[in-house]
């Protein structure tokens, strides 16, 4: 069984070295039949330096083009150097390197596909709470869309099988981690979670260096993955609203007339009619895409 370690780095020369090295003790220890690939995103400093020196595999991209297509370059690439199983992990060490044989154990007895290190089933070092409330929110709706009981679909450690990685191209721009999981699931894929532990990260997180923002694009990440995966739920309750708004000022519009006898306020009447047409387009339109949705 061929194992292909990968690391998505962007500016990482200070903790990338030792987290290979980490790596590259535990998988010798265990005797498995590796390689650790290295998909640097147009860092700046000395990223593709360290990592060849430590002994990766490097592919660099042109210039920083973000985390989803780091994530479609590094299947590719498994793919083209013929992995049997792909791990994922992180180049800030904060996932160890020794929990990587719990992530390969379910899928050396042949009873899962893809395996998730739950950081909530194991022990977080430091978190920040902001941080801790968007992961633990992304699970929840990853749980309701994939029907399975999901505690950490954020977690960028992961491990699964060439089956896998072939069948779940990521359409995403924005994140692999909630769509491939969605993905796995409708493709009818064995999901497994095994606990791991996540230790503090050394410096400033890049993700979360403004909290507002980090929330503004935790709730815009969440709609994303309603309106592409439930779609007849994401627009079907769109649509619900406003014709749901436009019945309430037609009833009142009744209200008024048989309570007074006047018929007028054409502006309200508009308004009415306008929100029940809309609201039933944009209900129709949410079963459109739920019939083509992949």
């Amino acid at each position: 069984m061929k194992i292909i370690v990968t690391i998505p780095a962007y500016n990482e020369e200070k903790s990338l070295g030792k987290v290979i090295e980490d790596i590259k003790k535990v998988m010798t220890k265990e005797k498995y039949k590796y390689e650790v690939l290295v998909v640097n995103d147009g860092s700046r400093d000395r990223t593709v330096e360290v990592a060849k020196s430590a002994g990766a595999i490097v592919v660099s991209h042109p210039y920083n083009m973000g985390l989803a297509e780091t994530f479609r370059t590094e299947m590719k690439v498994c793919l083209e150097r013929k992995a049997d199983v792909i791990v994922h992990t992180d180049a800030d060490g904060q996932y160890l390197a020794e929990d990587i044989p719990k992530l390969l154990e379910p899928l050396k007895r042949g009873d899962a596909d893809m395996v998730l290190g739950s950081r909530f089933k194991g022990k977080i070092e430091s978190m920040p709470a902001l941080k801790m409330w968007g992961n633990k929110a992304f699970s929840r709706v990853i749980s309701k869309i994939t029907k399975l009981k999901i505690s950490d679909g954020q977690t960028g450690f992961r491990a699964f099988t060439k089956e896998v990685a072939a069948a779940l191209p990521v359409i995403s721009t924005h994140t692999y981690t909630q769509e491939t999981i969605i993905r796995a699931a409708r493709h009818k894929f064995r999901i497994w979670e095994v606990p791991v532990y996540f230790a503090k990260r050394d410096g400033k997180s890049r993700l979360i260096s403004n909290p507002l923002e980090y929330a503004f694009r935790a709730w815009i990440n969440i709609f994303r993955i309603y309106r592409d995966h439930e779609p007849l739920r994401f627009f079907g309750l769109i649509g619900l609203g406003l014709v749901s708004m436009g019945t309430i000022v037609g009833l009142l519009l009744i209200y008024n007339f048989i309570t007074t006898g006047k018929v007028g306020h054409i502006p309200s009447t508009i308004l009415s009619m306008l929100l029940i047409v809309t609201g039933l387009q944009i209900i129709l339109f949410g079963f459109l895409a739920d019939m083509n949705k992949k």
